[in-house]
């Protein structure tokens, strides 16, 4: 495992990390399983765990501490959300921070997060939606750092709606996050063209989110998949995005080097930008662990490859099935 070093944090962090929302709020999770699998990614190197308290009301949150509480005196960070005060994911442009974040409720979900994970500080918090106009408002950036102040937590971050990566650059700039999550992607090129050069400039550590386009750049998609009932992925891979989807995989089977997944590929992708702290895919399956993680001992892609994957850049706008 290669390490990073997360922003102005100065933490050395896994290049691959761990999210943890399948095994708290998808369908068909087993605890066991995903113990395991937390387990593996520790004896492989990683240290970096994002979860939130929306994943299952907390239930992600207590599988980190159960799995924290089983490897005494090892260095292992955790990230975790604030949901917002309406529960409404994403966000909308004319939500204000009563409606989302108002600094009773950040101070509620602190205590919350922190009696699930078994800690007494938060290395990150997260606010799990996010809007730019919300910068103006700066309760929120004072209630941090009075949490901060108390010894609650350690650093602030943001999680940015999807294909909308131009809505944290005010936030980055601010000075008061010290960390954006982001969809970043073989697909999803567009944080580069204003994001991460602010997030480089002001020295914000990175979290790339959705490594595999929620399993599109697997390449195990097909026009026939389907999920269990209740999966959230049966609302998001309506036939419109699951068929648009299939196609922009498919496009690149050609580029896939023998002995290489689609899906080694795509986090080895992510590895040639240097501005990236960590990626953070979700596993609940010891194989996709061991698969993950041993992407960090193969690199980056070569330039070649990666010049020749930049060109498949899908920019999409956020609609109704997008979430």
């Amino acid at each position: 495992m290669n390490y990073r070093r997360f922003g102005r944090t100065g933490w050395q962090v896994s290049e691959v990390g761990y999210g943890m929302w399948g095994m708290g709020g998808w369908k068909g999770s087993d605890d066991e399983e995903s113990l395991r699998s937390l387990q593996r990614a520790i004896d492989l190197g990683c240290n970096f765990f994002d979860t939130a308290w929306a994943y299952g009301n907390g239930y992600s949150e207590k599988l980190f501490n159960n799995i924290a509480r089983a490897n005494p005196g090892q260095q292992l960070y955790v990230a975790t959300k604030i949901p917002p005060k309406n529960f409404k994911w994403p966000s909308k442009r004319e939500f204000n921070l009563d409606d989302c974040y108002p600094p009773d409720h950040i101070e509620k979900y602190v205590h919350k997060s922190l009696e699930n994970l078994g800690v007494s500080t938060i290395d990150l918090i997260q606010f799990h939606t996010w809007e730019d106009s919300w910068v103006e408002d700066d309760r929120w950036a004072k209630k941090m750092d009075e949490l901060k102040s108390q010894g609650l937590i350690t650093a602030v971050g943001i999680s940015i709606n999807r294909w909308e990566p131009w809505n944290g650059v005010q936030g980055v700039q601010s000075g008061w996050v010290d960390a954006v999550q982001v969809i970043y992607n073989i697909f999803d090129q567009n944080p580069e063209d204003e994001l991460l050069p602010a997030c480089e400039e002001n020295d914000v550590a990175v979290i790339s989110r959705v490594p595999f386009d929620e399993g599109t750049l697997t390449g195990n998609l097909t026009l026939d998949s389907q999920w269990p009932e209740g999966d959230w992925r049966n609302s998001y891979f309506v036939p419109e995005n699951l068929r648009s989807s299939v196609e922009h995989a498919e496009a690149l089977r050609p580029f896939v080097p023998e002995g290489m997944s689609m899906a080694d590929m795509a986090l080895r992708f992510i590895m040639n930008d240097p501005t990236i702290s960590t990626i953070i895919p979700g596993m609940r399956k010891l194989r996709h662990v061991e698969s993950n993680m041993g992407c960090s001992d193969a690199g980056p892609l070569p330039k070649d490859l990666h010049t020749a994957l930049k060109t498949h850049r899908w920019d999409r706008e956020p609609t109704d099935w997008s979430q």
